[in-house]
């Protein structure tokens, strides 16, 4: 499988990263490290985060983090696709 971002989570990731640095440039750095160290074990173990609220999706807790990525499975082109990362204090999408 290969990890794409799609353009919301792309720009989910960056507002939630520069939010945080604005206050602690070294805590955004290591949350996006998480962010991005977690997401690529979708690469060999699509599976790991459970079923999404939304049909067909799944989500992906970020430990050590309040994140949470929104990801979808699409098998018949070996492709992982970042759909959100969001903050659990937000409110999801309908």
């Amino acid at each position: 499988m290969i990890i794409a971002w799609l353009p919301k989570a792309i720009a989910n990731r960056d507002e939630l990263i520069d939010y945080i640095a604005e206050e602690n440039l070294r805590a955004a750095i290591e949350q996006d490290s998480l962010i991005e160290a977690q997401v690529n074990h979708l690469v060999a173990h699509p599976e790991i985060g459970h079923a999404g609220r939304k049909k067909g999706s799944r989500e992906l807790v970020i430990a050590k983090t309040n994140f949470v990525v929104i990801y979808r499975i699409r098998p018949t082109v070996k492709r992982v696709e970042i759909i959100r990362v969001l903050h659990t204090s937000q409110a999801w999408p309908v």
